[in-house]
């Protein structure tokens, strides 16, 4: 009977061991992907290898290499926090935003939007083809589940019905609202001139400018959409989820949105 005992705490024990070992693992790969094509992912590196070479010395018994080690971690943890505040935000953005907290709000939390964005749609499809069309830059962002309050804070508040002509006015070369983004949210035209985060990834092509590396920032950690016509070049892209499709049609960008947009 002990050794049955024996073999069944042995058979939990290596259970447990290999779901700690996989918590572990999916949490490195989550802050990986946070940090990926950034200077930080440099200092997460470094940072694994000094924690791997800690618990080496450790198991082998060097005292002295392990004191020291373990007193640059525990000075290291305030560092870490400041330097990466950014991804540490992003990360707990990352986590609200998730599947489990999104299955008790859905079920838990009041209801009102419809799914109905055909109005939203056309209005952008038609706009970015005229804009494109004069070299007008733009930057659209369709925000959905995950809240855009601290980058709706920045702008200028509107509350419109969403138009092709209100959306052409707003980034008329001479408007005040030209610069910045338009936010469109519960299918109104929500806000305009909206400050958004710049991305840091180094994936992004030498020639994107600042208003696509701001729909990359608002979109890699949020679940909101961003159209963006270049100024330059007057070519149509989307960025959704960190990724973005450039040189679209007016009828691709429609087709794209639907998809999005309208999913389950």
């Amino acid at each position: 009977m002990t050794a049955l005992a024996t073999i069944f705490d042995f058979i939990h024990f290596r259970i447990v061991d290999v779901l700690d070992i996989l918590i572990v693992a999916i949490l490195l790969f989550e802050l990986y992907k946070l940090t990926k094509g950034t200077a930080a992912v440099k200092i997460f590196w470094m940072l694994a290898f000094i924690y791997v070479i800690w618990k080496v010395v450790a198991y082998f018994h060097f005292t002295m290499l392990s004191d020291l080690l373990g007193e640059i971690i525990n000075v290291g943890v305030l560092a870490i926090i400041i330097i990466f505040q950014p991804e540490i935000r992003k990360f707990l953005i990352y986590i609200g935003d998730g599947r489990v907290v999104r299955f008790f709000s859905e079920r838990f939390a009041k209801q009102t939007k419809t799914t109905d964005y055909s109005r939203e749609i056309e209005a952008v499809k038609n706009a970015c083809r005229h804009m494109s069309a004069t070299m007008t830059g733009a930057l659209i962002i369709f925000a959905q589940k995950t809240p855009l309050d601290e980058f709706l804070n920045t702008g200028e508040l509107i509350d419109a019905k969403p138009s092709a002509e209100l959306l052409e006015n707003i980034f008329f070369k001479n408007s005040p609202l030209h610069d910045g983004a338009v936010i469109i949210k519960n299918h109104r035209i929500t806000a305009a001139r909206c400050i958004l985060p710049v991305s840091k990834s180094r994936d992004l092509p030498q020639e994107v400018g600042l208003r696509h590396r701001s729909a990359m920032g608002a979109t890699e950690f949020t679940d909101a959409v961003a159209v963006i016509v270049s100024e330059q070049t007057g070519n149509i892209s989307i960025c959704y989820k960190g990724e973005m499709t450039r040189d679209l049609t007016s009828s691709s960008l429609q087709q794209m949105l639907e998809e999005i947009l309208t999913k389950e």
